[in-house]
């Protein structure tokens, strides 16, 4: 019997031409057979308050935290603002981090990022990778996806035209859905 692997995906970017919403459109080109990705809108959150804990948790909240504890996986994509993580990102999982159960506990995950910058936003994955260490979150190590001087390797349709890149999101979407076996088993 075959079963399907659900990847949802968050990009730290809400600009709408965003290039790591790109690298997730690209990835979503770029998936295994028996995979489905969706691309969470982490727009309509609002910040987070924990005074809205609990019953008063927003509903935009509970609706993300259902789609992650039922994805099989997670695909992080995410620029680097100031040598890290950017706040919407940040706030995405501090709202999701709260909830209960905890839906990223135990996920397996992948991490890529794209920046103008010649290290590709190498930093912002490391600052990424220690807050879901805390949250029980799998993240692979290899391959590492780390899209530097992404202008370059987008055209102006968003579209991902430089063919190693695209080669190496492949080997990383492949790479999670083994983890992801690999972990279940």
């Amino acid at each position: 019997m075959t079963t399907t692997t659900h990847i949802v995906a968050f990009s730290g970017s809400l600009r709408e031409s965003s290039y790591n919403t790109a690298a997730v459109k690209a990835a979503s080109e770029l998936l295994p057979e028996n995979t489905t990705l969706e691309l969470l809108d982490i727009s309509v959150l609002p910040l987070y308050n924990q005074e809205l804990d609990g019953e008063q948790t927003p509903k935009a909240v509970l609706d993300l935290a259902q789609k992650v504890a039922n994805a099989d996986a997670i695909l992080f994509a995410t620029p680097e603002y100031n040598y890290s993580v950017p706040g919407v990102l940040k706030n995405a999982i501090d709202w999701l981090s709260r909830q209960q159960p905890q839906p990223f506990a135990g996920k397996p995950a992948a991490l890529m990022s794209a920046s103008m910058g010649i290290l590709g936003g190498a930093r912002a994955q490391y600052h990424l990778r220690q807050i879901m260490i805390y949250l029980d979150v799998h993240i692979i190590n290899k391959p590492e996806v780390m899209i530097a001087s992404v202008h370059d390797k987008f055209d102006e349709n968003g579209k991902l035209t430089d063919q190693s890149t695209r080669d190496f999101i492949g080997k990383l979407m492949s790479a999670l859905v083994s983890w992801r076996v690999q972990l279940k088993s």
